[in-house]
Order: structure tokens, then sequence, then C-alpha cells
């Protein structure tokens, strides 16, 4: 697609390819907030954001499926191998391979994604999902097994990244916000998915072959659905811009991908939305390809400060050991049995889905904001109850059953959906592969930093000092989302880069 000829003006498509300090009020259709009406067919969108979502099914069902496969592992009886015996060390390398594979996906996206664009790196994905549960599944010694979970991991990191930026680039501005959100509800049907999976083979002889190996079908799916998908026209118009093609062919083809992506419901209106993006990608300066150092000026680094900012703060307080070690945590407080403690990971990953499903349905209506400080609100009052009752009030274990189901449904109705959402829409397109990577990189980073730092500091500090901890910086997110992050509901994504940044 890249070409080395002059790119054409974009005169004949808005008039527009000035600076944004020299055009004129009738060509300032981001300030002013007018934009055509974007009809779609809520039967056409439903596959360009399915098949990038399963994406995040299939990390969500290796958090839970790992959460019981090593019970399966470790098992002398049940475990299907002589290699059964396992150090600390190596167990560890098994629930986190993934996860450091996540890392390197992360690195691996900010070099290619501009490049592949979002369509391809999600099939790549798909790949790297398919190979990576097919080596777990048959791997014949632990190195092998560890090899297929750091390419499962791979596909975990190229999708996260990917899956985000399809769903927002594609999807209509009505309803973004609730598709991305819905996205994250896919990653907690997937843990859903995974705990009961691994509930019913945790007793079966090498169950964890089942555990790893029942995601494959999921992958191929996936594979060839994002085959099947058109594009994404936001990419392909940032390419025709940027002089990587024939302007008038990518153009064009950028409207066969929008009348797929929108279904009979866009009629006539697909070239007059396609050039009124080509107007405002100009107009908020596009029309350079983004370097390394711009990601950390600018809007960029505005965005970059948002974006990364929400998904650190998403994992340092607290998440991930309770993802992580749900199983363990369950059997510490009195669920000895194997099944008895997926059981309870059922459960709790339930009421994680019901208040995702909560989130996905109000954040078009009552915005982004107001669910960050309502449900981060609650996640500190949580971590200073559980803080508590390991300090003063273990006598009351009914405070620590709500205190925990408080944490879990207050962050399943802020950090967990409205950070992914948040990262897919505050980067400027041409910056957008790039920044968004890094965000992941700090999301899987700060994951990987809490899952490894937990239990020492719990056995150093102790619950009750470990969860106050996690409180106050908490309090200190309350005060980055009032302070710094912008509303963008109801703004096109072109929109949120004039007004946001």
């Amino acid at each position: 697609m890249a070409s080395d000829h002059e790119q054409p003006g974009l005169s004949s498509f808005g008039k527009v390819g000035k600076s944004s300090g020299e055009i004129g009020a009738e060509h300032e259709p981001l300030i002013n907030g007018i934009h055509s009406s974007e009809n779609y067919s809520a039967s056409a969108a439903i596959f360009p954001f399915l098949f990038p979502a399963l994406g995040g099914l299939l990390y969500g069902y290796d958090i839970g499926s790992t959460s019981c496969a090593t019970i399966s592992i470790e098992s002398a009886s049940l475990s299907g191998m002589s290699w059964y015996d396992l150090s600390s060390v190596e167990i560890g390398l098994i629930t986190s391979g993934s996860l450091y594979g996540a890392l390197i996906g992360s690195v691996l996206a900010f070099n290619i994604a501009d490049f592949l664009g979002r369509r391809r790196e999600l099939i790549t994905a798909a790949i790297m999902y398919l190979v990576g549960a097919l080596v777990t599944a048959f791997a014949p010694d632990l190195v092998v097994m560890v090899i297929g979970r750091l390419v499962y991991g791979i596909g975990i990191g190229l999708a996260m990244h990917a899956a985000p930026m399809y769903i927002a680039e594609t999807a209509p501005s009505q309803i973004r916000g609730l598709l991305i959100s819905l996205k994250e509800f896919f990653i907690v049907l997937g843990m859903v998915a995974g705990y009961g999976i691994g509930s019913l083979l945790v007793e079966t002889v090498a169950g964890w072959r089942y555990m790893y190996g029942a995601s494959t079908p999921l992958a191929v799916i996936m594979a060839i659905g994002m085959w099947w998908l058109p594009a994404s026209p936001r990419w392909l118009l940032l390419c025709a811009i940027q002089g990587k093609g024939d302007m008038q062919e990518l153009r064009e083809t950028a409207i066969c991908c929008l009348c797929r992506l929108r279904g009979q419901s866009i009629g006539d209106s697909a070239s007059e939305q396609v050039d009124e993006i080509l107007t405002e990608l100009s107009y908020v300066g596009e029309e350079k390809e983004a370097t390394l150092g711009e990601v950390f000026h600018g809007k960029c680094l505005k965005a970059l400060i948002i974006g990364a900012g929400l998904v650190l703060f998403q994992q340092i307080t607290g998440q991930p050991s309770v993802l992580y070690y749900a199983a363990s945590i369950f059997q510490s407080a009195g669920f000895s049995a194997a099944s008895d403690a997926t059981r309870v990971s059922i459960l709790l990953g339930l009421l994680k889905l019901i208040m995702t499903g909560a989130a996905v349905v109000v954040v078009d209506r009552l915005g982004r904001r107001p669910l960050l400080l309502g449900g981060v609100s609650g996640m500190v009052v949580s971590l200073f109850l559980l803080g508590s009752y390991y300090l003063f009030l273990d006598d009351v274990p009914a405070i620590a059953v709500a205190a925990l189901l408080l944490y879990v449904g207050c962050y399943q109705l802020s950090f967990g959906p409205i950070g992914w959402l948040m990262i897919s829409e505050v980067f400027p397109l041409r910056h957008r592969g790039r920044g968004l990577s890094i965000a992941v990189l700090v999301n899987f980073g700060a994951n990987a930093l809490v899952t490894f730092a937990f239990s020492p500091l719990e056995a150093w500090l102790g619950a009750g000092i470990v969860f106050y901890v996690f409180g106050v910086i908490a309090m200190l997110s309350l005060l980055f989302i009032f302070f710094i992050v912008p509303e963008t509901k109801g703004l096109t994504l072109e929109e949120i880069e004039a007004k946001c940044l």
C-alpha cells in the first residue's frame, strides 16, 4: 500500500489542506460540533464488534482457565504427567507466561501496528492464540509449555492493542462507548467461561490440557471473521492523506468499507462521511507521518498521560491480585476443595459480568467521568474496609465479604470497561497505533508488577496494610480522574482530538 509518489491535494474532498490556524470558520466542523448523521444498521454493526471482541474473550478465558489449570498441573494423581512436582517459580512461569507474552506483544505492536493496520494485526493475534493454545495443550515438558504460554500471550498483547482501535474506528459515535465497553464484558465473560470449564475439568486426569485446548475453536473463528471483515476506513484514509497510496483509490476503498460496516441504512451518505473524515483529519494536522519523538510531545503526550494514567491506576489499585489468585484466595478463606474454590470464582465472575453489563448500558448516557468517579469512590471505601477487617475486625467476616463484592462491582463499573474505552478514544489517529501500544504496555507491565509483588508484600506487611496502600492509591486515582480525564461522551474521534487534547 505504501507509495513514493507525491500526495495528492485534498481540495476535491473538502477544500482543506492547511493547518488548523489557517482554516476558515466554514471548515471547522469539529469546533462547531457539526457533522453528518451516522446512519447505521444494528445488524451490520454486530460483526465488526464481535470478531475483534473475541480477542478479549480469549484473554479473559486465559485468566479463568489458568486459575484452575495450575491446581490440575500440581496434582500427582490428576496432572497426567511425570513432571508435576513443580517449584513455585515454575508454577509462576506457567501462571504469568501469557502476561509476559502480552508485554512482548505490546512492544511488537508499537513497531508494526501502523504498517499492518488494525484488521491484519487482529488476524495475527488470532493465529498467535491458536498456536499458543495448541503448543500449551500438547506440551511434552515444562519448557515447551512455557513457550506456548508466551506465544498465547503475544496474541493477547496484539489483540488488546488492535481490538479497541478497530472497534473505536469502525463504530458509529452514538454507540462507540457501548461497544468498546462491551469488549470488557467479553473479557469478563471469558473469565467466567474459564472458571466454569476449569471447574468441570479440574478433577479430570490431564484436565489442564483440555482447559487450554478448549480455546482453539474461538481462535479459528476470530481469524476467519477478521479475514472477512473490511479494513478500518479511518486507517485507510490516514494512509491516503499521508501519501501511502493513491488518494482516489484509497478513498473509494474506504467508502466501500464504510458501506459494509454500516449496512444499507447508510444510503448515499457514505461518500459524504468519508469526505468529512478526510476534512477533519486534515484540520487536526494528520498529513505528516508520526515520528517516535512526537508520541511524547503535544497532543499525544496529553493523550498518553490520560490513557496510560488510567490503565496504570486500573492495575495498581489491586485488581490483578484478585484475578490471578482467585482460586487460592478462596481456598485460604475456607473453601479447601479445589472444586469449591473454582465454583466460588465462578460466582465472583458472574458478579463482574452483571456490573460490567450495567456499565455498558449507561456509559453513553451518563458519560465516562461519572462512572469513573463513582466507581473508584466505591473502590476506596471497599479497600479501607478490607484493610480494617484484616487489622481490627477479623471476627466479622461479613465485612470482608461485603467489601470484596463492593470492590469487584465498583471496579467493573469504572476502571474495568472505561479504562479500555478511554485509551481507544483519546489518541490522535496518526499516533493511535504507537500511543495505544504504550498504554497497553503500561497496563500489562503494571499487571505483572502487582501480580508478582502481591504475595511478598502480603508476607512482609500483612494483608491489612497492603489493602490500605491500595486504598491510598485509589484516592490518588480519584484526583487524577477529576483533574485530568476529559469527558468524551457523544464526540467523534476527530472531535475528541480537536476539543479534548
